[in-house]
């Protein structure tokens, strides 16, 4: 009888499990969850108040020395200065432009340092317990490319601004030309330019230019293109059929200005009295203006030479030289067998030796004789490999017609 009530017992207890599965809803009456406890909302704490303060920076400053003059200790700023540098940051190129802003608690405590030394990068170094740590923050640049089209009034500053640009564009176009358009001599009232450049950005605020892509400048009838093409690590620029626009001699030592004098086999003397030669391009410009090396070379001689002044000779392939006269000043580093590039600063215009006031006194000697630099056909640079021809053409063609498009003169 007890075994008996066991297994009855035992039939019942499985029949109340099953029952329990198949009525989920009577389970849950029999064995209700119990509520979850209720939220506690937590507010976080206030940060602490703080202000933020701009540091000016000088020419010559050190990150230290900066911080210094706001009140932040050496110690303190040696610290900060070494968590920026294992982050990246190049502390040896402060400039007064680079943008540097510290946070300071109420007390007086800094607790943030904002470095920015660019559009594109910035530093954020802030106190995290006994030490400072480093973010590094980097934008990537958002590159369009726009047209931009002038008229020549009065000069080619003056037209770039008027197109709502900056100088930086005038002095990349007069780069492209450089070679084939004297810029100081031959720019007229009435020129025209277009070109499709690269305008970077950060953000909707306007940073700076990239590349050049396409330019024309028209003069007196003349229609001057140059198109951007870039071959493995280098950008330049060709004509359309794919002729280098960088030749081996600039067409002048001089960015702006205006010729006085021209090459002549007879000119009234201003000094010396009587009609001599002049076999020189004179450039009048103001004193202190830099001077550059038309075309790689060697520093033949440098230093006073009689009623040439200071003056500066250097000697080029080809069986080239060339001659700067009346000199204020050489650059540094140019001396007697030195190497200098093309578009080298080697020294600043001045009035020294038989000089009536500031300007330039230009020669080029061909041979050992000296010849006109205005007329002179030198050696042109390298054009398009012929592996790459068809490329260029194509590219060539897409790219003037877009400037065409967008820019119609």
């Amino acid at each position: 009888m007890k075994g008996m009530r066991s297994r009855i017992l035992l039939v019942l207890l499985a029949g109340a499990a099953l029952g329990a599965l198949a009525l989920p809803g009577l389970r849950a009456r029999l064995w209700p969850t119990p509520p979850a406890p209720p939220a506690v909302s937590v507010p976080e704490p206030d940060p602490p108040p703080t202000r933020t303060s701009a540091v000016r920076l000088r020419p010559g400053d050190t990150l230290v020395g900066a911080l210094g003059r706001e009140g932040v200790g050496p110690r303190l700023g040696h610290e900060i200065a070494r968590a920026l540098r294992q982050s990246g940051a190049d502390l040896r190129k402060l400039r007064p432009r680079d943008r540097l802003e510290v946070t300071w608690t109420l007390a007086g405590e800094p607790v943030e340092l904002r470095y920015a030394p660019g559009p594109w990068l910035a530093f954020v170094a802030y106190a995290a317990g006994t030490r400072w740590e480093v973010r590094r923050a980097e934008t990537r640049p958002d590159v369009r490319v726009e047209a931009v089209t002038g008229e020549v009034h009065r000069s080619l500053f003056e037209a770039v601004e008027e197109a709502g640009e900056s100088a930086q564009l005038v002095l990349a176009m007069v780069e492209i030309f450089s070679s084939d358009f004297d810029f100081t001599a031959d720019t007229r009232e009435g020129d025209r330019f277009r070109l499709l450049v690269e305008k970077r950005y950060a953000g909707a605020a306007f940073v700076d230019y990239g590349r050049v892509l396409v330019a024309q400048y028209v003069s007196d009838g003349r229609v001057l293109t140059g198109v951007g093409f870039e071959r493995g690590a280098r950008f330049g620029h060709y004509d359309p059929e794919g002729r280098s626009l960088k030749k081996s001699f600039l067409k002048s030592p001089l960015e702006f200005t205006r010729i006085t004098s021209g090459f002549t086999y007879r000119r009234p003397h201003p000094i010396l009295g009587g009609v001599r030669p002049h076999l020189a391009i004179d450039y009048a410009a103001p004193a202190g203006t830099p001077v550059r090396a038309v075309a790689d070379g060697v520093v033949a001689r440098a230093g006073w030479a009689g009623g040439s002044g200071i003056q500066i000779q250097l000697r080029h392939r080809a069986s080239y030289e060339t001659q700067y006269n009346h000199l204020s000043r050489l650059a540094a580093g140019v001396r007697p067998g030195a190497r200098v590039r093309q578009r080298q600063v080697i020294g600043y215009v001045g009035s020294t030796g038989l000089s009536t006031g500031p300007h330039l006194d230009y020669r080029v000697a061909y041979r050992g004789r000296f010849v006109n630099p205005l007329a002179e056909k030198f050696i042109p640079g390298e054009p398009v490999p012929s592996s790459e021809r068809a490329e260029f053409l194509r590219l060539a063609r897409e790219l003037v017609r877009r400037l065409e498009d967008a820019a119609p003169l």
